[in-house]
């Protein structure tokens, strides 16, 4: 069987993804952009050797900070261990919704796409290119990650492309209060565990690395070095967008995928998990 496990950052994936890897001795498969970058531990709130409890990971610590890596690469790897481990359980787990629907749906990308090289072009190049591809889109001509992500995709007849595994796709959620909650005390555990040290190590040694200069956690601690703000800005705006990406992330998953939706026990996280266990169960009939 394979699961995956989604929902905003800060609910819970990891713990619950371990813990139904070690139930039905499955291997888990990363879905999350950052973590894939080797170094990039306390921002990314990588899963660690600890909480791993010895289970296999994948698609987790494969590339520099340097290396350019697109939607397309993710899903050849993705589906390389699918068929690699087609006669085991897997665990799918990340907030990336664009790397899952690219893994476990039939996204199709044109070999003239995949070979542009986004990087090398400009905020305003790519928003041109993006109105030749349609003059009628709809994105923002400073979000420079939608506008790759556009240009990323190949368009085919299916507006809804359909789904080539069969996924059962868990998810975790609670109230907005609560979660928002739980952002801002990550991103305070953060700063203590030497995320600014972190980040200062890795903007030193990958200095126009993309990944440092785009992902949150990271993009905010090199402004503060670069003394373009306050720290304690620096993490203000941290919090501020992961509460974004969070809501990001919800619009993602219930728009695009057939999610079930748990509700999550924070006084008592075992009795989420059981109930995810049971939902599972009950579907696979074991």
């Amino acid at each position: 069987m394979i699961i995956a496990v989604v929902g905003p950052t800060g609910v819970g994936k990891t713990k619950l993804s371990v813990e139904l890897a070690k139930k039905y001795n499955a291997i888990i498969i990363s879905c999350d952009a950052t973590q894939i970058y080797k170094g990039l531990n306390i921002g990314s709130a990588k899963v660690t050797e600890e909480e791993k409890e010895g289970i296999e990971h994948f698609l987790i610590d494969i590339l520099e900070p340097n290396e350019y890596y697109s939607v397309k690469n993710y899903q050849e790897n993705f589906r390389e261990l699918l068929e690699k481990y087609k006669d085991r359980n897997i665990i799918i787990v990340g907030g990336t919704g664009l790397y899952l629907c690219a893994g476990i749906l039939d996204y199709r990308f044109s070999e003239e796409e995949n070979n542009i090289e986004f990087n090398n072009f400009t905020t305003e190049e790519l928003f041109n290119m993006a109105l030749l591809k349609d003059k009628n889109m709809q994105i923002d001509k400073n979000n420079r990650v939608r506008l790759i992500r556009f240009l990323s995709k190949k368009e085919t007849e299916n507006v809804e492309p359909v789904p080539l595994y069969n996924v059962t796709i868990v998810g975790l959620t609670t109230n907005r209060k609560t979660l928002y909650e739980n952002i801002n005390k990550r991103v305070d555990n953060m700063i203590n565990s030497g995320l600014i040290d972190e980040v200062k190590k890795l903007n030193l040694e990958y200095p126009d690395s993309r990944i440092l200069k785009t992902a949150i956690g990271y993009k905010e601690i090199i402004a503060y070095l670069n003394g373009a703000v306050e720290l304690d800005t620096a993490i203000d705006e941290i919090k501020k967008n992961s509460r974004h990406y969070a809501k990001r992330q919800y619009t993602w998953f219930k728009n695009k995928m057939d999610v079930k939706w748990f509700d999550v026990s924070y006084n008592c996280f075992t009795s989420t998990i059981n109930e995810v266990k049971d939902y599972i169960e009950n579907i696979y009939k074991i």
